[in-house]
């Protein structure tokens, strides 16, 4: 238990650098409280103390933002910054060395019992206020950026942005640990890319017709061409 909370100061250490000590970590980060509240809550559910599991969820949710069902499960060394607003369903599954910012949900879809929340695998990053939804599985290392919305399976490696998340872009080697890609800034814009594009075709559209004299196109006319008729 003891080897549990140091790793979480230390991950919370190497990735927030904001994070100037121990103490400060210990004393002023929700999201670490919620981590910890979560770990109690989820050894008494699987001992079959259900109702005193979720009074603590219910109370953690109080006082840090977080909420954290005592069904799932979660690896080591989760980091959640700033936390506001985060919800972790029942059946969520998160890897080893995950990070996730505020106003994050990782939701189900369906009123089935049974498997409902995404797996979330190792060393992924998800941005603010994205949404992970459904059963589905988010392969290792990706990155997934503010206010995503993801409700299909995502390959490792990937970078995945809009609405709903598609991905982008595969990164380049596996990311340290110790020292995960947040780098949410330089993610890519598909929309602007597109708009970029269609930019840029109207340019080559204006200068060739501007070539043509007097601002007008030609038309090309078929000899003995009959016309079209509509049937």
């Amino acid at each position: 238990m003891f080897g549990t909370i140091r790793a979480d100061v230390q991950c919370v250490l190497e990735r927030d650098p904001a994070a100037r000590t121990s103490l400060e970590v210990l004393t002023s980060y929700p999201g670490l409280h919620a981590v910890w509240a979560y770990r109690i809550a989820h050894r008494l559910w699987n001992a079959r103390l259900k109702l005193v599991a979720r009074w603590i969820s219910q109370v953690t949710r109080t006082l840090t933002g977080i909420e954290i069902h005592p069904g799932a499960k979660i690896g080591p060394r989760l980091f959640i910054d700033h936390g506001m607003g985060v919800v972790i369903g029942e059946t969520a599954e998160i890897g080893a060395d995950v990070t996730i910012y505020h106003g994050v949900t990782l939701g189900g879809v369906s009123l089935k019992p049974g498997k409902r929340h995404p797996t979330i695998e190792d060393g992924v990053v998800i941005g603010a206020g994205a949404k992970v939804l459904g059963a589905i599985t988010v392969g290792k290392n990706t990155r997934i950026g503010a206010n995503a919305v993801v409700v299909k399976d995502i390959e490792p490696d990937m970078v995945v942005v809009g609405i709903p998340g598609k991905p982008v872009q595969r990164i380049g080697p596996e990311p340290s640990a110790k020292q995960p890609d947040l780098d949410h800034n330089i993610m890519p814009d598909i929309i602007s890319e597109r708009l970029d594009r269609i930019l840029a075709r109207l340019d080559e559209v204006e200068q060739a017709i501007s070539t043509n004299g007097n601002g007008r196109a030609r038309r090309e006319r078929r000899p003995h061409a009959e016309p079209d008729y509509a049937i």
